[in-house]
C-alpha cells in the first residue's frame, strides 16, 4: 500500500512542506504529490495544516515509526 513513490514523498515531511518541494526533487508533479499525500493523510501518516494560502504536510508520528 505505501510503495515506492509514497515512502519516498513521506521521507521527504521531516519538515512541514507544501506540494512543490516533493515534487521538485523526485521529478512528479506537484498533482501526483498531492494524490499520495491525501491517501498518506487519510491513513493517518501525515499531518496537514494551512498556512496562508499554503498547505503544510508534516509526517505524523505513525509514519515516523513507519521509518523507522
Amino acid at each position: 500500500m505505501l510503495g515506492r513513490t509514497r515512502a519516498r514523498i513521506l521521507g521527504r515531511l521531516a519538515q512541514p512542506t507544501s506540494t512543490t518541494e516533493p515534487a521538485q526533487r523526485l521529478g512528479v508533479t506537484p498533482g501526483t504529490v498531492s494524490r499520495h499525500l491525501g491517501v498518506l493523510h487519510r491513513t493517518g501518516l501525515v499531518t496537514r495544516a494551512r498556512h496562508g494560502h499554503l498547505v503544510l504536510y508534516l509526517r505524523s508520528p505513525l509514519g515516523d515509526r513507519l521509518l523507522t
